[in-house]
Formats: structure tokens, C-alpha cells, sequence
């Protein structure tokens, strides 16, 4: 259980007082501008711009990084809105509220989602200048570190990413543990992937360790779905097992994995020297869930 003191909590509550200011600036047909803010505004847990947060913070460059974390969550929600509409999943409610499309109309949500994609990406252009403007002395890199994370984003969001992996959740043929774990990098894997570059980018991070950051985010990104999948495996089963890999692999070899997932994710830390509390709290509570299933 986390407490109100938890780390994770302040900079939840960092990101979510940024976002509200953000959120009147957007700028949109007054219908569309709505959709968004809703979208937006919905109370979710913020992990990913939280970490884009932390890992800038591990770094201890002072830097800051609330417009990365907001690129983080545009992508989120654009993809939710996505997953939502009845041609995918066919949602009614997400957290506890009407989803977008049964607000505002399918048409709506849509452009909502194609908004926030593309906002994500004037975003990282931006958040470049902005690092030029925080200290000079990155500023001979900002270029440099505008098209690495525009390369990442795009590849991670595309056909070589989440759009892959929503399309592959929906009709993959088969569900063999290559498959499934194709599914948890391509759809879950991806975003946890820009959140921590990000976060590295533009928290100063040797753009020389780029690839141990993507295999850190590797590793990460499959236990936080592994667990999620243990979490939801009596749910799943009644829906026919979907892509859960306990319900395909059985849950004594899915822990097994689970547990090597950590201690990779752990290995990767060590080797990029960074340490954040609140690495160690998503950790535990990833643990601990998977440990009373």
C-alpha cells in the first residue's frame, strides 16, 4: 500500500498539478479540446510519467523533465482511447467512467486519439528546446537527443510497435510463449520503453547507453505485464484465456519467468548505476502481488 508520503505520490501529484495547468492551453475545436481534457484528466496512476520523472532524478542533473512525462502520458491516453472503441476491445466504462467514445461519439474519440498521438510529437521537439534553455551545457546535444527520441517514439507508437502489438492482441492465430511475449513488448513493453529513454534523454543520460536503457525498459515492461496478467488470470479465464501468458504457460512456470524479469530488471540498474526509491516501491509492489496470487 502506498502512503500519501510515498515517493511515487509526489511525483504523481508533481505531474498531475503540471498537466492541469497544461491542459487549458490545448488547443482545439471546442468539442475535440473537451474530448481531450477528459481523456486526459481521467484518474489514472501516472506510472509513466512518473518514471520519466525518476529516472531523471536518478540521474542528478537537476533537469527538468514534466514536458517529457507529458509526451509519456499523451501517448497513453491517445492509445486508450484506441483500445476503447467498439472496434477494438468495445469498452462502456474505463476507470470507473463513460469511455470517450461513449461521451463524445465514436468520430470524437477518434480525432482525440489522433490529436494526442500528434501532440506527443510536437512535444519532443519542444521538451528539446526546453532542455537547451535549462543548462547550456546540454544544449550541443539537444539535436541530437530530439531525433533519438523522435526515432524511438515513432518505432515504439508504429508498426514496429504498439499498433503491431493492439493488432496482433486482437487477431493473432496462435498463442505460443513467443507470441505472447511479441504481444506484452510490442503492447505494453513500448510505452514503458520511451518513459524511461525519455526520462534518460532528457535527465542527461549518456546517449552512448541508449541500448541498456531499452533492455532495463525490456525487462520492466514484461514483469509489470506478467504480474498484471497473474492479477487478471480468473477474469481472463472466463474470456478464454485472451494473450495472459499464466493461462497459457500455467502459473508455477509464469512466476518463474516473472521472478527472472525482476532480477533482469535489477541487473539492468546496477549496470546503469542508477537507483530510485521509487524503482524499488513498483518493484515490491509488483512482487508482492505476484507473491499472494
Amino acid at each position: 500500500m502506498l502512503t500519501t508520503t510515498s515517493p511515487i505520490i509526489s511525483l504523481k501529484q508533481k505531474f498531475n498539478d503540471y498537466l492541469n495547468v497544461f491542459l487549458p492551453t490545448i488547443d482545439a475545436p471546442k468539442v475535440l479540446k473537451e474530448a481531450c481534457i477528459y481523456s486526459l484528466s481521467s484518474p489514472g496512476k501516472r506510472l509513466r510519467p512518473v518514471l520519466v520523472m525518476a529516472m531523471a532524478e536518478a540521474l542528478g542533473n537537476d533537469l527538468d523533465v514534466l514536458q517529457p512525462a507529458l509526451v509519456v502520458e499523451l501517448f497513453h491516453s491517445a492509445s486508450l482511447i484506441a483500445d476503447d472503441m467498439p472496434c477494438m476491445d468495445n469498452a462502456d466504462l474505463r476507470r470507473e467512467s463513460p469511455t470517450l467514445h461513449k461521451k463524445f461519439g465514436e468520430a470524437t474519440a477518434l480525432l482525440a486519439s489522433y490529436g494526442l498521438l500528434t501532440l506527443a510529437f510536437e512535444k519532443i521537439h519542444s521538451s528539446s528546446r526546453a532542455l537547451m534553455q535549462q543548462k547550456p551545457s546540454f544544449s550541443s546535444d539537444a539535436n541530437k537527443i530530439c531525433s533519438i527520441a523522435l526515432e524511438l517514439a515513432s518505432r515504439c507508437s508504429g508498426l514496429k510497435g504498439a499498433t503491431s502489438g493492439q493488432h496482433l492482441d486482437l487477431f493473432s492465430p496462435c498463442k505460443t510463449k513467443e507470441s505472447i511475449y511479441d504481444v506484452m513488448y510490442k503492447k505494453t513493453g513500448t510505452l514503458f520503453e520511451v518513459s524511461l529513454a525519455l526520462g534518460w534523454l532528457y535527465g542527461g543520460g549518456d546517449l552512448g547507453k541508449m541500448e541498456q536503457v531499452k533492455k532495463l525498459a525490456y525487462h520492466f515492461g514484461n514483469a509489470f505485464q506478467i504480474a498484471d496478467d497473474i492479477e487478471d488470470l480468473e477474469k481472463d479465464v472466463a474470456l478464454g484465456g485472451l494473450m495472459n501468458i499464466a493461462f497459457h504457460l500455467g502459473l508455477k512456470e509464469t512466476k518463474q519467468i516473472f521472478f527472472a524479469e525482476i532480477e533482469a530488471f535489477e541487473r539492468e540498474l546496477l549496470g546503469l548505476r542508477v537507483s530510485h526509491i521509487v524503482f524499488s516501491e513498483i518493484k515490491e509492489k509488483l512482487l508482492d502481488a505476484v507473491r499472494s496470487s
